[in-house]
């Protein structure tokens, strides 16, 4: 499965470097810093797969129209790469706000934080 491509969208701490990983499965990640980036990135390569964390858009921190920090990712994944599988991290105290973006999206899978790396290579090599 060699030229498969991943993004990794790092915007906290927490994200889980998964590096070697990737490098096992034979994938190539792109570790990028932030949703917009993501964006510039998959206009040149679209992702097979895309890692990022959710955060829930509490009050207006997104313009009071999006859910939460990955909306317009998602959307702009839509038009680039529509077959990614998009799997999302997210903390225990906002997994509950998750299923409303899923309404919107369709995530391929949703982990919580701490994520360990037999759950990730889990669901990375059932997609081979």
């Amino acid at each position: 499965m060699p030229g498969k491509i991943l993004f990794s969208i790092i915007e906290s701490a927490t994200h889980p470097d998964f590096s070697l990983l990737y490098k096992k499965l034979g994938l190539h990640e792109e570790r990028l810093f932030s949703a917009r980036k993501a964006i510039n990135a998959m206009k040149k390569q679209p992702p097979d797969f895309v890692v990022a964390e959710f955060f829930y858009g509490y009050g207006n921190n997104y313009a009071g129209v999006n859910i939460s920090n990955l909306d317009v990712m998602l959307y702009s994944l839509q038009k680039f790469s529509p077959s990614a599988r998009v799997i999302v991290l997210v903390d225990k105290a906002e997994r509950q706000y998750v299923d409303k973006l899923n309404d919107v999206f369709p995530l391929s899978s949703v982990l919580s934080l701490p994520v360990q790396e037999a759950q990730m290579e889990a669901l990375l090599v059932d997609d081979f």
